[in-house]
């Protein structure tokens, strides 16, 4: 049988002959290839710089800006008042903060009021480290009453913050942003549906406001559309990170009403999957529908006393306050009785606007993904552009630059850290973008030095397939796995087989290839570039290897206009392959070279002082029983401040159960005068072999949470109450079975009523409560400039415990 003839287009032949070398099996082939080159980079540059700018943050308006509009210059003077110093759920601060809004929402003539009670905790915040977790909370609720109301739209921020910082940013910005949003409205018409606005208690100790308010506020009763406005850092664009399930009138509504609409379905199906909390998640546990929004760069800051209204980058409080404005006055319009669509949404944002398509199109598109991928594979195989085997060889030497890039990054940080210990206690660093930036240098070294290594062997086409067929493939697995996140590499997967399509079938030495390539390429800088950019704060440096995957992914996306780069070398022979091939090493050295220059200005820049101070964790405990004290750190490798107070590692979780189990850094202390929690025994009843003990649990000084523990030697917790509310009783392994941990008490104490069945004729009871500020304590020695606080709900934490045998 012969051999079928040699098919022809436009004049040129789809299979070259033998004599074609290799470096030419291209999926394009311009003839002035550095001007195609350029003008693919300018190209991808000039889209690429679009999407990023896409995601600025708008200017803060200012203090004289239409009573309609959202100003931040009008917010921030809010924002100062509520973060003066540090709020503590509890604390006479607190009680100044929440005066102050109440008074801004009472003189916009709202309905305005207090909820005062006790509430368990949202989710998982605390509770799992002392036990059953409940506090005292005060949370302001104000309505503005809708014409014709079908629900009810709740903004929702905490207006407390850490021990540690004054909360400038989280949740000042929340909370003054809902204020000035509420300003805005009431100078309208007012909407169809009712307004309410829900500044929350103790959401940094627990969630508890947020729980109380959704579970058995009045006007929680029949649910609603939440909005939550939160901060984990100081700048940075507004992120709508979490929704409740079934979000696509949901997404809708953000993509058309929200000025600056930046958020991902990927965003939504990594935060549900982490064990994080924020109010939201309260809300969502009584079946509520709605938004979470953060900006979240800067997190060095985070719950530190570095979290000032100075910190705030006030185009961002702008965004936040924009978006929320909007998204109030849509929703207050809009038919509230079903925002529940049946299905998830897959959205990303683009520039001007928000992307959005059912979620039952995931799996769908990521399958004709594969489809295209195989179809320009068997269409590269008929041209002759690479054989079944080049091919093969191409998709398996693929994954290299796909697993060896994210491990590359992991492995720069920990050199990194390795030099900058304290960068361990971070977020983030101050100033990450030095960092950052190595990375994606870092990722193009390798992409570049992989692709010179194997492309005159394996050849450009059966490249560029390989690393589509691995997008359309782990597109599959996300459609299977993580639904919202399957656009990330199916959409760019697709881009790129048709672009290599259309390539393939038109006139290989005219312009329209290399048009139809770079416009592949582009749909994945779209799509990717503001990827990169996003996880980078998000999941902080530590993690920067998901941004170095990323980062390759778009790499892959664009191999032909990557090929461009490279000279036509197959074929030659001698001195001329030689300086082709070392020609195609260059722009992978010049990437190298930047990623270590990078990474050395980062450390250069980014060093510790006193307005950028190292981060250090410190406790105080004593045992009153004893006499006993110790300094205690969370540190692994204690920074040289901490270890002037630490000297070995002890478990403290027999001593001190409020504090949580686990090994802490440790050291002898002097001991305080101070005394412990007071336990009361009001009353003391036994039948059916079972002890009932009423007790009065409290603390002898101002204090932030007292706790109190059953030694389950002693006996066992049936039930327990707490302030009149039940709590669920969980115990746990080790020597205290049973612990309760409350938040805020008040000065009178805390009641406690718990049903045992006795093991002994006595019961023993750890009661323990803790205070904030280590500077009064004998020993302490204050901390340098540039040593300062990690954000942690533990740190400068004073407990005192004491033994009760009843």
């Amino acid at each position: 049988m012969g051999a079928p003839p040699t098919p022809v287009t436009a004049g040129v032949p789809l299979r070259p002959g033998p004599g074609v070398p290799p470096a030419n099996r291209a999926l394009t082939r311009p003839r002035r290839r550095l001007l195609a080159a350029a003008a693919a980079l300018v190209a991808l540059a000039a889209v690429g710089a679009g999407s990023l700018l896409d995601l600025r943050t708008p200017t803060p308006r200012p203090a004289d800006a239409a009573a309609g509009d959202f100003s931040a210059t009008r917010a921030y003077e809010d924002v100062q008042v509520i973060a003066a110093r540090s709020h503590v759920a509890g604390s006479p601060a607190n009680d100044q903060v929440r005066a102050h809004i109440e008074q801004k929402l009472r003189g916009l003539g709202l309905e305005t009021e207090v909820q005062d009670t006790v509430a368990p905790e949202a989710g998982q915040l605390s509770g799992a480290a002392g036990g059953a977790t409940v506090a005292r909370v005060r949370n302001v609720v104000a309505r503005l009453p809708g014409t014709d109301s079908t629900g009810r739209v709740f903004l929702v921020a905490h207006y407390d913050s850490v021990q540690t910082g004054p909360g400038g940013n989280d949740d000042a910005a929340g909370t003054s942003a809902i204020l000035e949003v509420a300003r805005a409205l009431t100078t309208g018409p007012r909407p169809r549906n009712d307004i309410v606005f829900v500044l929350t208690d103790a959401e940094e100790a627990c969630l508890c406001g947020a729980a109380a308010f959704a579970a058995s506020h009045p006007l929680a009763a029949d649910g609603g559309v939440v909005l939550n406005l939160e901060a984990r850092g100081s700048t940075g664009p507004v992120i709508m990170f979490e929704t409740s399930k079934n979000n696509a009138k949901l997404v809708d509504v953000f993509g058309r009403a929200a000025p600056h609409p930046v958020g991902t379905s990927f965003a939504v199906e990594i935060y549900r999957a982490l064990p994080n909390d924020t109010d939201f998640t309260a809300f969502l546990d009584q079946k509520f529908v709605g938004l979470n929004s953060a900006y979240i760069d800067g997190g060095a800051i985070y719950h530190t006393p570095l979290d000032t209204p100075a910190a705030m980058d006030r185009s961002s409080l702008q965004q936040h306050g924009d978006n929320a404005l909007g998204l109030a006055r849509e929703f207050g319009r809009t038919d509230l009785a079903d925002l529940r669509s049946g299905y998830d949404a897959t959205y990303f944002p683009v520039p001007g606007g928000l992307v959005r398509y059912p979620g039952w199109l995931v799996l769908p598109l990521a399958l004709l993904a594969v489809l295209a991928v195989a179809a320009l594979a068997w269409l590269t195989r008929r041209s002759g552009r690479a054989g079944t085997g080049r091919l093969a060889a191409g998709f398996g030497l693929a994954l290299v630059p796909i697993v060896v890039a994210p491990i590359a990054a992991q492995l720069l940080w920990l050199a990194i850290t390795a030099i900058r210990p304290g960068y361990a206690e971070l977020l983030d660093p101050y100033r990450p973008v030095w960092y950052r930036l190595a990375v994606l240098a870092l990722a193009t070294a390798i992409l570049f030095t992989w692709y010179a290594l194997v492309r005159r062997r394996i050849g450009p086409a059966a490249l560029a397939v390989g690393g589509l067929a691995w997008l359309a493939l782990l597109g599959v697995l996300l459609a299977v796995a993580v639904p919202g996140g399957a656009y990330l590499t199916t959409l760019p997967a697709l881009a790129g087989a048709l672009g290599g399509l259309v390539a393939l079938r038109t006139r290989q030495t005219g312009p329209w290839p290399v048009v139809a390539v770079t416009a592949a390429a582009a749909v994945g800088v779209v799509i990717l570039l503001p990827t990169v950019v996003l996880l980078f704060p998000a999941l902080g440096m530590a993690m920067g290897g998901v941004a170095a995957l990323v980062a390759v992914l778009l790499g892959l996306t664009a191999l032909p206009v990557v090929d461009l780069l490279h000279p036509q070398a197959g074929g030659q022979r001698g001195l001329v392959a030689l300086r082709a091939r070392r020609l195609a090493v260059l722009p992978a050295g010049a990437a190298a070279l930047a990623a270590v220059v990078l990474a050395g200005v980062g450390l250069r820049v980014d060093r510790f002082d006193a307005a950028h101070p190292a981060p250090t964790h410190l406790m105080y405990a004593l045992d009153a029983g004893t006499g006993q004290a110790r300094w205690l750190s969370h540190e692994t490798d204690p920074q040289p401040w901490t270890d002037g107070y630490v000297d070995g590692v002890a478990d403290v979780g027999d001593d001190f159960p409020g504090l949580g189990d686990g090994e802490l850094r440790s050291g002898p202390a002097q001991a305080a005068n101070l005394l412990a929690p007071k336990l009361d025994v009001l009353a003391d009843t036994s039948a059916g072999g079972e002890r009932t003990l009423r007790l009065r649990l409290t603390p002898q000084r101002a204090v932030r949470l007292a706790t109190l523990h059953v030694d389950t030697a002693t006996a066992t917790v049936l039930r327990a109450e707490v302030g009149g509310r039940q709590v669920a009783v969980e115990p746990r392994a080790g020597r205290w079975g049973f612990g309760l941990v409350f938040h805020a008490p008040p000065s009178e104490g805390v009641e406690v009523t718990l049903t045992l069945r006795p093991i002994a004729a006595r019961v023993a009871l750890r009661a323990m409560d803790a205070s904030d500020g280590l500077d009064a304590l004998p020993g302490f020695r204050p901390r340098p400039p540039a040593v300062g606080v990690v954000g942690s709900h533990s740190s400068e934490m004073l407990a005192v415990a004491r033994t009760y045998p009843l």
